[in-house]
């Protein structure tokens, strides 16, 4: 609806806690933003009465507290003092088919199992046709049952080395987590993609997509998962205060590329990912913007009583803007960082609007313009991204309507011009209004109705991350440049194992 990349997924876990699957509903509430389309908690314990290890499991499409709805889910169903939850946003596998909703749990020669994952497998083509010419039978189209497959054809003895063994055979983007009778298992790939986070709360772990979800519980964030990373936790882990921790090698010729983008939009800005406080990072995207397109370059109009104004796209630029109109009057000009736009924060991803359905109705049903702070008055959109454009023209129409004297646009990320084969889920590269018109900056300039259109740069992106965030591992940046840090199999459809 409001024409983004679409995010993967969020994971949570936590090991030895009485409130263990209320701990987890809370943190996947805290990362709904990850995933809106079904969520699901596994929990383990101890059946008395049938001998024997169980792991209890609710999943559903929708938003978690949708799914979660009736507190008797986890004072009945949910019973264990460790759990795993995940929130969906599918790359890999239909959204509509219900055997892909995770945390997916199986039970084979070594108890039981859980897993849920973030992000995708570059290999997932050759390991499924593989497991097919073997007999194997697939119970969901997602590439998250191939990593159990691996699991439960290991020959190796104990759970932790058949899951080492596993990793060694898969490629590209994941983060896992892995609920055992006795153990849990955190893992995030050698090249480190996505965020991972290892916490504290109550003397028990907790593992998370993003540190938000330890805020909203009272956990105490410790470190990131180091990419390659394979953290083990179990009772040894409690006694000693330190879980165990392994290393996958990273494939020959890579290194750790975190993604960049989850600093331009995908991370909540008051997560800690990579390191870094997010917040921080796009304050110092919009410094960025502000030194290579400054306001006196944009603005052709000078109102005599009106300051030009900055305003967001809310809510994941706004921090971008702050720090656009900041770095803006730092260097003499004279902006105001406002509020143009107000957001419906009560219209869900899903909204279908009962008569009118066209997009520009959904914007309207989402976004609403401020009159009279824009009226008269140079405007300067800070947006974080462009897609397809369809939605930037529907607000800009909109802020139009108030009578602006001019209307620029600026966007803290460079054009975005090819697919992501590591977990986000973009449009076909001939739907990118970037390459529609071929990086042509005036042409989708008038394309979204705007007097100017400017891009941070790809360099300077790069620089502003790495200024704001002193690591040592670089960043995949290949939606912006095509270089892709992983080898990737491209024309794999996402539901081209879908049988209906």
């Amino acid at each position: 609806m409001t024409d983004k990349p679409h995010d993967y997924c969020g994971i949570f876990g936590v090991y030895n806690h009485p409130e263990a699957a209320v701990l987890t509903y809370y943190g996947l509430h805290a990362l709904q933003h990850r995933g809106q389309e079904s969520a699901g908690i596994v929990t383990t314990y101890y059946d008395i009465n049938k001998g024997r290890y169980v792991m209890p499991m609710h999943k559903d499409f929708g938003l978690v507290l949708s799914v979660f709805d009736d507190s008797k889910i986890f004072k009945k169903e949910l019973i264990g003092r460790s759990a795993i939850g995940h929130n969906r946003y599918s790359t890999s596998g239909s959204s509509k088919n219900p055997a892909n909703i995770q945390p997916f749990r199986v039970h084979y020669r070594n108890g039981n199992l859980a897993i849920g994952h973030n992000g995708n497998l570059t290999n997932a083509r050759q390991l499924r046709e593989r497991f097919r010419d073997e007999g194997v039978l697939f119970q969901s189209t997602s590439d998250t049952e191939l990593i159990l497959h691996l699991i439960s054809h290991s020959k190796k003895e104990t759970v932790v080395d058949q899951v080492l063994d596993a990793l060694n055979q898969i490629e590209g983007a994941y983060c896992l987590m892995i609920l055992t009778d006795e153990q849990l298992i955190a893992v995030r790939d050698p090249n480190g993609f996505r965020p991972l986070a290892l916490g504290m709360i109550d003397d028990s772990y907790t593992i998370a997509s993003e540190t938000c979800a330890f805020d909203i519980i009272g956990a105490e964030y410790i470190r990131d998962v180091e990419p390659g990373e394979i953290v083990i936790i179990d009772r040894e882990a409690d006694i000693n205060q330190k879980p165990k921790s392994h290393f996958l090698k990273p494939k020959e010729g890579t290194a750790p590329s975190q993604c960049i983008f989850e600093y331009v939009y995908f991370s909540r800005p008051d997560s800690r990912i990579f390191g870094e406080n997010v917040d921080k990072i796009r304050r110092n995207l919009g410094k960025h913007l502000a030194k290579e397109h400054p306001l006196n370059e944009i603005i052709k109009y000078n109102s005599e009583d009106k300051r030009p104004i900055v305003i967001s796209v809310p809510d994941s630029s706004n921090t971008a803007a702050i720090g656009y109109a900041h770095e803006s009057k730092k260097a003499g000009y004279d902006c105001k960082y406002d509020i143009g736009l107000i957001r419906n924060h009560y219209v869900g991803r899903t909204f279908i609007s009962p008569g009118q359905k066209s997009r520009e109705q959904k914007v309207r049903t989402k976004f609403n313009p401020v009159r009279g702070v824009l009226e008269g008055r140079s405007v300067i959109i800070v947006d974080d991204s462009i897609v397809r454009g369809t939605t930037s023209r529907h607000l800009v129409d909109m802020i139009r309507e108030a009578n602006p004297l001019e209307v620029h646009f600026l966007v803290s990320s460079p054009p975005i011009t090819h697919p992501c084969f590591y977990g986000m889920d973009f449009p076909d590269p001939d739907e990118l209004i970037a390459n529609k018109f071929d990086g042509n900056t005036e042409a989708i300039a008038r394309e979204i109705g705007v007097d100017s259109l400017r891009y941070l740069s790809a360099n300077g992106l790069v620089s502003a991350v790495k200024e704001a965030n002193n690591s040592h591992h670089n960043y995949c940046t290949a939606c912006f440049t095509g270089d892709y840090p992983v080898p990737v199999n491209f024309g794999v459809e996402k539901e081209e194992n879908e049988i209906v």
